[in-house]
């Protein structure tokens, strides 16, 4: 089973990050997500049951939230569900997983603040290749040209 789908939550475990032999970069953590309603005989918020997920992302997305998601943040995440029955002999069970596409602090509990992440280029034509870099180039030299004027 494989959907889409984003889910509030806590972060319940310190994400653990690491890099496989091919420098892939891999960063997982369980994520606590309960529903709250309003109960009106007691005039009371509840929390309803509790689902658990182990949230994993690849790649860049990984190596930015290993810096910005820790235990107790209460976070947004969209990704790919998979539930996989699992048995190991001993004992069997259900995983909750979710490959996640993105992740971002939850701002309905608090306030954040964002730091683009800019990736390094090898070489400057790679970036003189690109549309941005080229109109920014251009912009460049237009401003360079008013001012002899």
């Amino acid at each position: 089973m494989s959907e889409l789908l984003s889910v509030t939550g806590l972060v319940a475990t310190t994400p653990r990050h690491l890099v496989t032999q091919d420098g892939l970069p891999i960063t997982s953590f369980r994520l606590a997500s309960s529903q709250r309603r309003f109960d009106r005989s007691q005039n009371r918020w509840i929390d309803g049951e509790t689902n658990w997920f182990t949230v994993t992302a690849f790649r860049q997305l990984a190596i930015n939230s290993s810096s910005s998601v820790n235990k107790g943040d209460r976070i947004v995440v969209a990704g790919k569900l998979r539930v996989r029955d699992w048995d190991n002999g001993e004992r069997a069970g259900t995983s909750v997983e979710i490959e996640a596409d993105s992740i971002g602090h939850d701002l309905s509990w608090g306030s954040s603040v964002f730091t683009r992440t800019v990736l390094v280029r090898e070489t400057s034509e790679e970036l003189e290749s690109e549309p941005e870099a080229q109109e920014l180039s251009n912009a460049n030299e237009d401003l360079i040209g008013a001012g002899k004027k």
